[in-house]
């Protein structure tokens, strides 16, 4: 909105009097401040904003917009609700078998209303609505293990030992919390590692899956999720490896593409079948830089008859790189599924990484989701396994009850409190230094999420059906608009 100044003319008069005896000049009627607006009065339009500075993080504006005409030279996003694209399933974190723990481990009343901050969109609630979960140990696990650890030199194919009792003591108890909450959560589900008895190396960084274990190894997948559905948690998706072209971290191992597309084709997806599974098959799982990888096996459709689609990292390549896959394969999905933020780093310089590349990017290269890696860490970034990530700053930080909010928290509340899954992707041009991304909820409420780009302060407008509000965000600053 456009703030006209009331000038009070006996007042101005009396001032030009007073400076004309002293020998000086009146000042121009635009250096008068402006009126500030309430924050109660009526807007079309709320708006959320992130700054640099931290003075606002994630806070509703005074700013009041009502829809209209308007007549300036400001740059104009316009949302257009024609044009579609993909429909949204999510936004939110990982959460780690650290995270799990060092939320379970809080005070009762401390981590009942953090899960209620985090899960519910009431009051101050951001509604987190997509959660990826590791399939046995991740890095940000505190010790490696699968749900079947054997001795050396021992094997179990018919997987009699097979267990997720590792799991019941942090990580499925705060789901169920979690569940209580939003019962329609989406779940997503990744090794960082097959039991290493199935393995080349029999170790769980690196090495390889035995060709002689894939049926048991697809078994395994079908196990787990049958046993995480009688705790009452399903498995929305899984992806087959993280990282899969990774063999450096602990846990992880290594399964190349025509390794991963024989072992769909020939053991997983049919496995799946016959047990009835409808939990999506995703592949890859890793950085933006080999859409080839994917692509290759999308390309064979024996094997994409039993995949829904593909998931990225953001660690090598660039986000636009996702829409090389849509284009090959618009028919299956794409997800982002993980991106760090590294401790200590800039709060400047990665809300505008973040918000540009996932929460904008992302979307805009046809993702369905967008997720940051951990959802908590305590203040020294653990639990994490030997070798494993000691630099991953979670959203939050959990030391005893207290709880401290990162830039990863407030990067996925501009997108996870007002995108609610369902939601379509609509179109939106972008600017010079205001990209953004526009959504048409369910409920018809429309979001734009917009990141200023310019060192200074930027007024623009927002076109919707021919009328017009103009906002004003601060510089480098992140805003989220809905109405």
């Amino acid at each position: 909105m456009v703030f006209k100044p009331k000038f009070n003319f006996t007042v101005i008069a009396g001032m030009l009097t007073l400076m004309m005896a002293c020998g000086k000049s009146a000042p121009a009627p635009d250096v008068v401040t402006p009126e500030i607006p309430d924050p109660n009065a009526p807007s079309d339009v709320a708006f959320y904003m992130t700054t640099i500075d931290k003075t606002s993080l994630f806070r509703k504006q005074a700013q009041v917009m009502n829809f209209g005409t308007v007549n300036n030279s400001f740059p104009t996003i316009t949302v257009d609700e024609s044009q579609t694209y993909q429909t949204m399933d999510g936004f939110g974190y990982t959460l780690t078998g650290g995270s799990a723990s060092l939320i379970n481990a809080m005070g009762a009343a401390e981590q009942a209303a953090l899960l209620k901050e985090l899960f519910s969109t009431d009051g101050d609630g951001i509604g987190v609505s997509y959660l990826r979960v590791s399939i046995g140990a991740s890095d940000l696990s505190a010790s490696t293990f699968t749900y079947n650890d054997l001795s050396s030199g021992q094997t179990d194919v018919n997987l009699a030992n097979f267990n997720i009792n590792p799991d019941k003591t942090d990580l499925i108890p705060v789901l169920k919390k979690i569940l209580a909450i939003n019962p329609n959560i989406k779940i997503l589900g990744s090794p960082w590692s097959a039991p290493v008895w199935m393995k080349t190396n029999t170790s769980f960084i690196g090495g390889k899956l035995k060709p002689e274990h894939y049926a048991t190894y697809a078994q395994y997948f079908v196990k787990y999720i049958q046993a995480m559905k009688a705790e009452g948690i399903t498995i929305d998706a899984i992806t087959i490896q993280n990282e899969p072209l990774n063999p450096y971290n602990n846990p992880s191992m290594v399964m190349e593409a025509a390794e991963q597309a024989s072992f769909i084709k020939n053991n997983l997806g049919p496995a799946f079948r016959t047990a009835n599974i409808s939990t999506k098959i995703v592949l890859y799982d890793h950085n933006a830089d080999r859409p080839d990888y994917p692509i290759s096996i999308l390309n064979d459709n024996a094997v994409k008859a039993f995949v829904d689609g593909s998931a990225f990292h953001l660690y090598g390549g660039s986000i636009d790189r996702l829409s090389e896959v849509h284009t090959a394969h618009p028919d299956k999905a794409i997800y982002f599924t993980e991106q760090w933020v590294q401790s200590p780093g800039p709060f400047p310089g990665n809300l505008q990484w973040h918000m540009e590349n996932l929460i904008i990017g992302a979307p805009r290269n046809w993702s369905r989701n967008v997720l940051e890696w951990n959802l908590a860490a305590d203040p020294s970034n653990n639990p994490h396994t030997p070798g494993g990530c000691t630099e991953c700053l979670g959203a939050i930080t959990i030391n005893g009850s207290s709880v401290t909010r990162n830039i990863a928290y407030y990067v996925i509340a501009h997108a996870s409190k007002f995108v609610r899954p369902g939601a379509v992707r609509i179109a939106s041009n972008t600017p010079s230094n205001l990209p953004n991304v526009a959504f048409k909820n369910a409920d018809g409420k429309k979001v734009l999420i917009v990141q200023n780009k310019s060192t200074d302060d930027q007024s623009f407008n927002i076109k919707f059906n021919n009328k017009t509000v103009t906002s004003t965000i601060k510089a480098n600053a992140a805003g989220t608009y809905v109405w």
